[in-house]
């Protein structure tokens, strides 16, 4: 039998993430990780001692190519920069995206 995802666990799981959830989305959730669970133990139930793993059910294949540098599509530094809105000593100037916090 499945086991059962009780409300406390989900607040705990919400605080641990830092998600802010009501007791009614809390009572939501319980049930629907349970329903997961379940669907979970009822695939663990099922006998595949026989079946062969399948890693590509659509028969298509990986299309592989050299990795080769294309020259002729190459920009020179100046041209990969010409439309940059920031630019220092050669390199892109972006604003900071990592916060301190």
């Amino acid at each position: 039998m499945a086991k059962k995802v009780s409300t406390a666990q989900v607040k705990h799981i919400a605080n641990l993430a830092n998600i802010p959830i009501t007791t009614r989305e809390q009572q939501e959730l319980a049930a629907a990780f349970s329903e997961t669970l379940a669907v979970v133990d009822n695939l663990l139930k099922i006998d595949i001692k026989n079946i062969e793993p399948t890693h590509q059910v659509n028969d298509l294949e990986n299309v592989l190519r050299e990795d080769k540098v294309d020259e002729e599509r190459m920009f020179s530094q100046e041209e990969a920069l010409a439309n940059a809105a920031r630019t220092h000593e050669g390199y892109f100037v972006v604003p900071r995206v990592i916060d301190e916090n």
